[in-house]
């Protein structure tokens, strides 16, 4: 039988772990609410809430979407439905998926025809983010000790090694953004695309920051994320519709 990214085996085997997550949310869901009425709060209390919380997780949902629909071109629907709607990161698997598929030769815009590629890709994708689940039990606990000691003693210097940590995080993403920028070197105007896209992203998002406290418009505190990945994505259209060639 050809193998195929879409194949309905691979939708059956994604819908039924997500029926479980469905399921599992569903059920917290009723003891939580079982346990608020025993807690006298108001039924008119407990419905804004859960409305509230139906409605903020549009904005997040764009971003999954966006990063599903990026991907299902090599990859197709079912995986990214699953890496990105149970457990995932749409800024750790478009970066995972994509060094993979570079490391067997192809692109993003490459649709997988070999099943043994796709087994890498997932490994890949699968592996990479488990590593924190496996770690989360052990250290998290002590880094948050240790966050809080600093704090503690010195709330300066608290923030800064907080906003040290985060900024190393995304560090290892710049890396991944500016490692081809070389290639204009040797005369391929390509590796300035991302960095190109990247700009267009930082700077929607920072207009998006000053809407939120300067105009006090705080529905885009939920919905800056989104809107700088969809800008920066079709910003990439004529980034490399212009950078794409040789010079």
């Amino acid at each position: 039988m050809e193998f195929s990214v879409n194949s309905p085996i691979l939708f059956i085997i994604v819908g039924a772990i997500i029926a479980l997550v469905l399921w599992q949310s569903f059920f917290f869901l009723i003891k939580a609410m079982k346990r608020a009425k025993q807690l006298g709060i108001a039924s008119s209390t407990l419905k804004k809430t859960i409305s509230s919380a139906a409605i903020f997780t549009v904005a997040p949902a764009v971003a999954i979407l966006v990063g599903i629909i990026a991907l299902s071109k090599s990859l197709g629907l079912a995986l990214p439905w699953l890496r990105l709607s149970v457990i995932g990161s749409i800024t750790y698997e478009t970066v995972a998926a994509g060094n993979a598929l570079e490391a067997a030769g192809m692109n993003a815009g490459t649709t997988i025809s070999d099943p043994s590629v796709f087994i890498t890709v997932a490994w890949v994708m699968t592996i990479g983010i488990a590593a924190g689940l496996i770690l989360v039990p052990f250290v998290t606990k002590k880094i948050q000790s240790g966050l809080l000691n600093v704090t503690m003693k010195d709330k300066k210097w608290g923030e800064i090694f907080n906003n040290a940590m985060f900024l190393g995080m995304i560090s290892a993403f710049l890396g991944y953004v500016f490692c081809d920028v070389g290639l204009v070197f040797k005369g391929d105007t390509s590796g300035l695309i991302p960095v190109c896209v990247m700009l267009v992203s930082a700077v929607v998002m920072a207009i998006c920051g000053l809407g939120a406290t300067k105009l006090k418009i705080r529905w885009l505190n939920d919905y800056a994320l989104p809107i700088s990945l969809i800008c920066g994505m079709a910003s990439a259209i004529p980034f490399t519709n212009l950078l794409g060639g040789a010079m």
